[in-house]
């Protein structure tokens, strides 16, 4: 009869050296988003820890102010959810509208919208990457490729604080 002792020896190094890895992978506590220059930075503290290339709302300048201006918020807001059944591959749910928002639109008679989301390509647009970036077309939502949504899931936990800046 086999030791199975060298199989159980290297599956335990294989999976200390995956949680090792997990525990090194650092967790972003704020994400900033600067809008004029299309850029999405997850920082840990004061440290930048990776910056993509956006493409945002229609309309990108100016704060959203009701449903359907396909104008992306600013402020500040939180990653509220996280959808993996996403039709743009996988979203992260920004907190949309804040009181602020709502009394805002509440004075234009209207409503101020939901749904904001940072989010990847639809599976139709998947094969555009990086050229998803050329022009802004989302209704508000932040877009960024699929393969950085993927590592962005894996970085952003929910409760995450979100900075939105014209």
């Amino acid at each position: 009869m086999r030791s199975r002792t060298p199989l159980v020896f290297v599956l335990a190094i294989l999976v200390a050296g995956l949680l090792a890895a997990a525990a090194e992978t650092p967790q972003a506590d704020k994400i900033v988003i600067v809008k004029s220059q299309r850029t999405m930075t997850l920082m840990k503290g004061n440290k930048v820890l990776k910056t993509y290339k956006v493409s945002l709302g229609t309309a990108p300048v100016g704060p959203k102010q009701i449903q359907g201006d396909h104008k992306t918020p600013e402020g500040n807001y939180v990653i509220s959810g996280k959808n993996p059944g996403s039709r743009f591959h996988l979203s992260l749910h920004i907190s949309y509208p804040s009181p602020a928002d709502r009394a805002r639109a509440r004075k234009l008679g209207a409503s101020p919208g939901g749904d904001i989301m940072i989010h990847g390509l639809g599976r139709e647009f998947a094969s555009l990457g990086s050229l998803q970036w050329k022009t802004d077309w989302t209704d508000g939502c932040v877009a960024v490729t699929n393969e950085e949504i993927d590592e962005i899931w894996q970085l952003v936990p929910v409760g995450t604080s979100v900075e939105i800046r014209p």
